[in-house]
């Protein structure tokens, strides 16, 4: 699992950036039709929201890859 750390100053990071910043998904575009299909998982829940705030603590699922807010 890996970890994200949040830039200081920073509360949040949206969950289509976040896919994009770990190279999840290669585009916006990606990221916008695997979040809207159900494939992300936020804390354990299905999430379709893509600018789905994640703050510190936040658990999320792609496919093999997850990673913690920190």
């Amino acid at each position: 699992m890996e970890t994200f750390k949040l830039q200081e100053g920073e509360e949040y990071i949206e969950l289509n950036n976040l896919m994009k910043i770990l190279n999840w998904v290669a585009s916006g575009g990606e990221a916008k039709s695997q979040i809207d299909e159900g494939l992300v998982t936020v804390n354990g829940e299905v999430e379709t929201r893509r600018r789905k705030k994640l703050r510190s603590g936040d658990k999320v699922e792609y496919g093999s890859e997850a990673a913690i807010i920190a």
